[in-house]
């Protein structure tokens, strides 16, 4: 089965309580379980985390290219500003995995500030506004992406 790493940055671990009229009801956990779910109806096997730490998300993508696992990456807030994730996302891409910027709701239709990604750039592609189903929709292009290469 093909590794799926599916990385969250700051804040998301408050999913359900932050607030929900941007990014919906569900928790992290509802995430994960649906996360998991359509992973596995793909023929993948992710693993999904959270961090608040900028460091220790970059050391998630430097893990993803020592082990070969593909990533979905909702780099949160560190989107618009971390060259740090930025740099280590490129060293995915350019190892030849796949990476998919996932947001819940669309930057672009936010305050200007979110309107800059630094990580969309690197990335394999970007699945934004969708809510939860924007990570169903990102292991899906994902999946797909794999098929077609094989």
């Amino acid at each position: 089965m093909t590794r799926v790493l599916v990385l969250n940055g700051p804040n998301l671990g408050r999913l359900g309580v932050r607030e929900p009229e941007v990014y919906g009801s569900a928790t992290l956990a509802d995430l994960t379980s649906a996360v998991d779910a359509w992973a596995s109806e793909l023929g993948l096997a992710a693993e999904t985390r959270q961090t608040d730490d900028e460091s220790e998300i970059v050391g998630w993508l430097h893990e993803a290219v020592d082990s070969r696992a593909h990533v979905v990456l909702n780099p949160a807030a560190f989107t618009h500003y971390s060259y740090a994730l930025r740099d280590a996302a490129a060293q995915v891409t350019t190892s030849g995995l796949l990476l998919v910027e996932v947001h819940l709701s669309n930057p672009a239709a936010r305050e200007e500030f979110r309107h800059t990604s630094v990580v969309a750039a690197v990335s394999t592609g970007t699945v934004a506004g969708f809510g939860l189903d924007s990570y169903r929709l990102a292991l899906a292009a994902l999946a797909g992406r794999l098929q077609n290469n094989t």
